[in-house]
């Protein structure tokens, strides 16, 4: 890991930057523990507009201390600063593209592309196991859930299911995806997760709480620290259903994030300005809306609502 304007606060907690070809570089910083172990990689801010986890991972590189973990605890606090300081929902603004859509990058590329090749070449190659910390954007309404990879090898997936139980959200769900941060790190083989904390665009000190919990918990799952407390309460959701805007117009959710639904149920309808109706989401099961769009203007493609059977 090429990391420059590297800084030993004290012994073993160490900040510095990694650069990004043709783009702003990436804070990252590094507790490392008294003796040998894992090396567990946290991310945070590929929204820039999603905030729980970037204050969880301020306030975890504060209170870690390296006398009483074993490995290495990476964090990237920060992946789009870009987004971050121009207050730009879910995409870099200078090329309009979203980083956990760009896996895996190219040779050369847009400054999206650039973060996401950076991540794969100095970050990947340091990871045993890699947490990525995201919450409802300025325009979500999000239930607290985490999503592990489904389509990575068997091991990866049944290790990443594993810990996910160690997590204190209440709802876990099993991803296809696999062209974002975390799901293209476990189609390389990194046991990884996605857990998403907090909503429209704001953060409270009982999520950052929360996360700063799961975090510690996964790190004693990883045997890095701490007791591991397995969430007994998690449950797992057996299918998901994902519905977007066929067409631009107004948006009016009927559902809010952690409802019950039930089949047939109307979860919302677009409009035009003058109140025709233009499309309907209807639940095509049983089960909970786990989130859904809260602005009111959507365009064709928009995610709408999403939701799920909870097992």
């Amino acid at each position: 890991m090429q990391i420059i304007d590297k800084k030993e606060l004290e012994t073993g907690r160490i900040t510095g930057i990694l650069p990004v070809r043709g783009g702003p570089s990436l804070p990252v910083w590094m507790v490392c523990g008294v003796s040998d172990g894992p090396t567990l990689v946290l991310t945070a801010g590929v929204h820039g507009c999603e905030y729980v986890g970037i204050m969880t991972l301020r306030r975890l590189f504060a209170q870690l201390s390296p006398a009483k973990i074993r490995g290495r605890v990476i964090l990237l606090p920060l992946v789009n600063g870009e987004g971050f300081y121009t207050g730009s929902k879910q995409v870099v603004p200078s090329d309009g593209k979203n980083i956990n859509r760009v896996f895996p990058p190219p040779e050369e590329g847009t400054p999206a592309q650039e973060v996401a090749r950076t991540v794969v070449e100095q970050i990947y190659p340091e990871a045993d196991f890699l947490l990525d910390l995201h919450g409802g954007d300025v325009n979500e309404a999000m239930t607290p859930l985490v999503f592990y990879p489904a389509t990575a090898a068997p091991e990866v997936t049944a290790q990443a299911r594993e810990a996910a139980q160690h997590l204190e959200v209440l709802y876990r769900i099993p991803s296809t995806a696999q062209n974002g941060l975390y799901s293209y790190a476990a189609q390389c083989g990194i046991p990884a997760l996605l857990m998403e904390v907090g909503s429209m665009g704001l953060w409270t000190e009982e999520q950052v709480e929360l996360e700063l919990r799961s975090i510690q918990s996964l790190m004693g799952y990883l045997d890095m620290g701490p007791t591991p407390v397995k969430n007994s309460r998690q449950q797992e959701t057996m299918e998901m259903c994902y519905t977007e805007a066929d067409t631009p117009g107004l948006w009016f959710p009927e559902v809010k994030a952690e409802q019950l639904i039930s089949a047939g149920q109307m979860l919302g309808r677009i409009e035009d300005l003058e109140g025709r109706i233009l499309q309907t989401i209807h639940a095509r099961w049983d089960g909970m809306a786990l989130y859904h769009t809260v602005s009111l203007g959507v365009t064709t493609g928009d995610a709408l609502v999403a939701y799920g059977k909870i097992g």
